[in-house]
């Protein structure tokens, strides 16, 4: 971990409220674990550990393990705390990112009494008249809500996800500790300010809210659900709709097993490399195509079926990317898998938030020791998520922010990593994903092809040819007018005249090559007998030939810079 320099100046300090001082004990026994006494001594926490303090700083710097441990015995909010902060490898060590992604989510369950008076408030009647069966014991209990058995009135089986009572005040009331205590960090440490830690605990107090609301997670399952139709071997639950609220989240019954406990006989029975194969394809259709993704695809939450299908379940943690930001995680995975450093180092640049004091020069000397380790590994045993993480680690530390789905995508990969090697041994996730670059990159331009994108270029060319004319017409005013100003060495008119008439031709070539190009575009969604590739055959036909041209024309411009380099 990390050693903050504590600011000399340390105005503040904490309240040390009386409803919160067991947290606050928590938060410092943590924090002096981890060699940070004199930041305790500083934010006035000392003095509520008293005899106690010499036993936790002989404890100093807990394993992975024992860390996770310790969040878990701190309750919901801490372990919702760790599992935010393993997306998060900018700020933690690679083995703590690894330990907090097994971090499961699983406390004991509330009495069934309670959940009978949160069914009752949130449905106003009595639960044998909503639901025709509804087993006491649950199924699952994690920290937010437990699942439960039932049938509904018409006969089908559901899984019924209800929230604990009284979880979203305790979790109110946690949260404004992490944010006293952020606040106070940022005033001591340029670590923290550096951070932000304030804006991590708002976005995490974000994160939760929408978690409490199970009517986001049922609405997320709709679009996965409808994302994902095309892969026959992946199954989304859906939402019961008539029987979801708030506090309550009904959807299909999921009968499945965990991929971990797969021995080599079960593995016999299915194919298990058409799975991970699918499994793998399916989330970087997520990532790359929709912009939305499963983010929390640890092994609880992918089940093998009877039927030999895969289920993903739990869509409470998702991340959502804009068109670039697909474009350009695309284009780093592979550049990462096949050795490229400084291609990889563009795109980080690219999609991370350079600080101030951003040393771009120690980033990608890094980047490359890192990407020149992984070469010298057999291509299967690439873990590309462990790669993005600590890439993410690195952008941290030489003054870079990373969005937090840079690394919530390299989480993501790690799990699907440990996920295919279940299904099977020799799965190689890279080579599943350099397979389908292809596919996905046809299937983005396919997409950014629609009807008004097309109308939309079609206006700036139409925009561009109308002023042209008046454009060229001032410059050559200018020039007749002898009221151009070159700053050159030596005058030659004729030099400049045919300069200006190849400028023209290759205004008037590039016209021609963007008009056959919306043509293309416009030509896309026609459906013709005649196709190429599947695809109307004059529309990439057009597109050919557009190519052609554009690559004639950067070839002549190269051709004549080479000719006056001499």
């Amino acid at each position: 971990m990390r050693d903050p320099i504590v600011s000399e100046c340390a105005p503040m300090k904490i309240s040390l409220k009386p409803q919160h001082l067991k947290r606050y004990k928590q938060i410092a026994s943590i924090m002096l674990r981890f060699g940070f006494s004199e930041l305790v001594r500083s934010s006035g926490l000392e003095e509520l550990l008293g005899d106690e303090l010499g036993r936790f700083t002989q404890r100093a710097h807990p394993k992975p393990a024992e860390f996770v441990r310790e969040l878990e015995e701190m309750g919901p909010t801490f372990v919702k705390l760790g599992q935010t902060l393993s997306t998060r490898g900018d700020l933690l060590p690679p083995e703590y990112i690894a330990a907090l992604a097994t971090l499961q989510d699983r406390v004991g369950p509330v009495p069934y009494e309670q959940i009978e008076q949160v069914l009752h408030e949130e449905f106003g009647r009595e639960v044998s008249r909503v639901f025709l069966t509804f087993e006491p014991a649950p199924l699952a209990s994690a920290s937010l809500g437990q699942v439960h058995a039932a049938t509904l009135p018409d006969g089908r089986k559901v899984a019924v996800k209800v929230q604990r009572p009284g979880i979203r005040a305790r979790l109110a009331d946690d949260l404004d500790v992490l944010d006293e205590v952020a606040g106070v960090l940022e005033s001591l440490t340029e670590f923290a300010e550096r951070y932000r830690f304030r804006g991590i605990v708002e976005e995490f107090r974000r994160t939760l809210m929408r978690e409490l609301n199970y009517t986001t997670e049922a609405a997320n399952l709709r679009a996965l659900g409808v994302n994902l139709r095309e892969f026959a071997d992946i199954f989304v639950p859906q939402p019961v709709d008539e029987f979801c609220t708030p506090r309550v989240l009904t959807m299909n019954f999921v009968d499945g097993r965990k991929i971990t406990t797969l021995t080599d006989a079960d593995r016999a029975g299915l194919d298990g490399m058409k799975l991970a194969d699918e499994l793998q394809k399916a989330y970087m259709k997520q990532i790359c195509i929709d912009g939305f993704f499963h983010a929390d695809p640890h092994p609880g939450n992918v089940m093998l079926m009877p039927d030999g299908r895969l289920a993903l379940l739990d869509l409470g943690m998702v991340g959502r990317l804009t068109p670039e930001m697909r474009e350009r995680l695309l284009r780093l995975l592979i550049a990462l898998g096949e050795g490229r450093p400084e291609t990889a180092a563009d795109l980080a640049v690219k999609i991370g938030h350079p600080g101030r004091g951003f040393d771009e020069t120690t980033f990608r000397s890094r980047l490359k020791t890192l990407v020149s380790a992984n070469q010298g590994e057999a291509i299967g045993q690439i873990h590309l998520g462990r790669v993005i993480i600590e890439l993410a680690r690195m952008a941290g530390d030489c003054g870079m922010h990373p969005p937090g789905e840079l690394t919530m995508l390299g989480k993501a990969l790690m799990s699907l990593d440990e996920l295919g090697r279940c299904l099977a041994p020799t799965f190689d996730p890279y080579e599943s994903v350099r397979k389908g670059a292809i596919p996905l990159v046809l299937q983005t331009l396919k997409q950014g092809v629609t009807a008004t994108g097309a109308v939309a270029r079609m206006l700036e060319v139409n925009e561009f040819a109308r002023e042209l004319p008046a454009r060229v017409n001032k410059i050559l005013d200018r020039v007749a007018d002898n009221r151009l100003e070159l700053r050159v060495r030596s005058f030659d008119e004729q030099e400049l005249i045919g300069g200006l008439q190849k400028v023209a031709n290759r205004i008037a070539q590039g016209l021609v090559i963007a008009a056959m190009i919306v043509g293309a575009a416009s030509l896309m969604g026609v459906k013709t007998e005649f196709t190429i590739f599947g695809y109307p055959g004059f529309a990439i036909l057009l597109f050919l030939g557009a190519m052609g041209g554009g690559i004639a024309l950067v070839w002549d411009i190269m051709r004549h810079d080479r000719r006056k380099r001499r």
